[in-house]
């Protein structure tokens, strides 16, 4: 039920909470290591706690697995490839794909829920959002495992053998979907390792793998910090290094993995502009941004992060942002009217607060929104900053916050300067109703993805991946399979 209220910007509604249940969560209150479809005991016997951080209480202790349970793990995996995997059909694989892609459809709700108490991103984003498109990549890829000579012709695409996949904390169920369908559509067995802080929903994606009849060491599951991560990528046996993360670790993989057999594939940081003319639908625009930037905290790679605006409309676009902003609410993710969640660590959230005291010591205009915040649990309030130059650090850096630069331009040479003016180069949104100025962006613009009149639209079947310090290589559709694959 909602109360209407008065305010300095007019009627505001205010609603009455509307959680999700979680009476249909199964969880256990430890989780081991899955490894070759059995749940194994780290040989450390080291465990480290998962927080959900909308209220910092423990949800459950994963497994914390080091060299040996990798090694034990990349074993599995090759022994899985050579006796199993690589031996069946194209058309068999996809089976497994297919009753995986299903059963996950089957628990969505479930693991929705957990998605959204593990990872702090509100219910509605992973209800509607993450999880279908994770059960769709399965889907798409199922489809493609008998059809790999259609797919490439005129080569002969074998598999690359065992593929270590290391994926983060922002879209947790979804960048395991991105790595290990395409990976078992190839041929591919896989060793994955979520991030620390939101492994729980890639372990119920072990128990559907383990449920599903998927044979042993196709799949393994490994679960730790960066010294895992750094024990998959180290591993002689592994034939392939998928990262997605930041810019930091992928130098540090490229460097470990040089002279070595190993493909790799890196989807890193970025800092993206979302570029607004004046004669694009400005609430249109307005919504595109909302939703590129602070929907999702900011917590994607490829948030609008740089808001670029005209001149001429440039008063009349942030004026209205400032008023959809206080309409935003900030709260429990769990709650279905909730617009922003929780931010997934106290360590990240330092991180954007030290960003935005830099944007303020650096002469910025600051404007937050007046909504409230819990006083438990990791919250920032939507951030936008004004009278930014290029020169600013909250313009040049990755922050993966809610929080938006603004700067202004006159003319289209001027804004494609000013967009490609960063070390990143991973995606980009154009707003404008010529279509002959969309592509011309699309051509000048140094970005992987560019959308346009929209942001933050994804699919199974469009490729994705960045340049210059954002990493290379792509994921989803016929470039993701191809990065399975040898081709010759």
């Amino acid at each position: 039920m909602a109360k209407k209220k008065e305010s300095p910007q007019g009627t505001e509604w205010n609603y009455s909470p509307s959680p999700e249940s979680t009476t249909h969560v199964k969880l256990e209150k430890r989780y081991a290591l899955f490894i070759n479809n059995e749940w194994v005991a780290p040989s450390s016997k080291a465990y480290f706690p998962t927080l959900n951080p909308a209220n910092e209480t423990v949800i459950s202790e994963i497994a914390w697995a080091n060299d040996k349970d990798v090694d034990k793990a990349v074993r599995a995996a090759r022994k899985a490839y050579q006796e199993v995997w690589s031996k069946l059909s194209g058309a068999e694989r996809g089976k497994y794909l297919f009753r995986i892609a299903r059963m996950m459809q089957e628990k969505s709700r479930e693991l929705a829920v957990i998605e959204s108490m593990d990872c702090g991103k509100p219910i509605r984003e992973s209800r509607d959002i993450d999880i279908p498109l994770a059960c769709n990549h399965f889907f798409y890829y199922a489809g493609w495992a008998d059809k790999l000579e259609y797919a490439f012709p005129t080569k002969n695409p074998k598999p690359l053998g065992v593929a270590g996949q290391i994926i983060p904390w922002n879209f947790p169920l979804l960048m395991a979907a991105w790595k290990i369908a395409p990976a078992l559509a190839a041929g591919n067995t896989v060793v994955l390792k979520p991030a620390e802080t939101t492994s729980l929903t890639a372990l119920k994606l072990a128990e559907i793998i383990k449920e599903s009849g998927l044979p042993p060491g196709v799949v393994n599951i490994v679960t730790g910090h960066g010294d895992t991560g750094a024990a998959i990528v180290n591993h002689p046996d592994i034939d392939k290094i998928a990262f997605t993360g930041s810019t930091n670790v992928g130098k540090i993989i490229q460097r470990s993995v040089a002279g070595t057999h190993k493909k790799t594939t890196l989807e890193l940081g970025g800092k993206s502009a979302n570029i607004i003319f004046d004669d694009a639908p400005i609430d249109q625009a307005v919504e595109g941004i909302v939703n590129g930037i602070f929907f999702n905290q900011g917590h994607v790679c490829c948030a609008g992060s740089r808001l670029f605006v005209q001149e001429n409309v440039a008063e009349e676009v942030i004026r209205k942002l400032k008023h959809r902003m206080e309409s935003l609410y900030v709260g429990d993710p769990l709650d279905k009217n909730t617009d922003i969640g929780a931010i997934n660590s106290k360590e990240q959230l330092d991180t954007i607060n030290r960003y935005i005291k830099i944007g303020i010591e650096e002469g910025a205009e600051i404007h937050q929104s007046q909504c409230a915040i819990p006083s438990q649990g990791f919250f920032c309030r939507p951030t936008l900053f004004i009278g930014v130059s290029q020169s600013h650090t909250i313009a040049q850096e990755e922050i993966f916050g809610p929080v938006l630069s603004i700067q202004t331009f006159r003319t289209v040479d001027e804004v494609i300067q000013k967009a490609n003016n960063t070390p990143y180069g991973l995606a980009a949104g154009v707003w404008t109703d010529k279509g002959s100025r969309i592509f011309n962006l699309t051509t000048q613009l140094k970005a992987g993805v560019v959308w346009a009149n929209t942001y933050n639209k994804f699919d199974p079947v469009s490729p994705f991946g960045g340049y210059k310090e954002s990493g290379f290589g792509r994921e989803g559709g016929l470039h993701g399979l191809g990065a399975y694959l040898k081709l010759s």
